[in-house]
């Protein structure tokens, strides 16, 4: 089951967030061979979407999701819900975080 967590994005701004993943004994998850993918949707059955760059930290547990000034301009006042998968050596897709991604307007263009 995925975590629920919630994003604010400011509009027309770099993006950087950054999920860690633990072991049972509270070290950091080798992330060796996994990979990843994240997108934004209007909602659910939305074909359009925004991807989210993702970058892996094999060996620190660390997944950092990413978008440019553009991509998130192109991104209008509304809800949008976003997820994470990972996909391990083996092809095992789990959803790792899932929510809402807020946006919030700029002035400045």
């Amino acid at each position: 089951m995925a975590i629920k967590t919630n994003l604010i994005v400011d509009q027309g701004t770099n993006f950087v967030y950054n999920v860690y993943l633990i072991d049972a004994a509270g070290d950091p998850f080798p992330l060796t061979g996994y990979s990843a993918n994240a997108q934004i949707r209007r909602s659910y059955t939305s074909y359009s979407y925004a991807t989210m760059n993702v970058a892996i930290n094999q060996g620190g547990g660390v997944i950092t999701l990413s978008m440019n000034s553009t991509t998130t301009g192109s991104l209008t006042n509304t809800r949008y819900v976003y997820d994470l998968e990972l996909t391990s050596n083996t092809g095992i897709v789990s959803r790792i975080v899932e929510g809402y991604v807020s946006i919030n307007l700029g002035v400045t263009r």
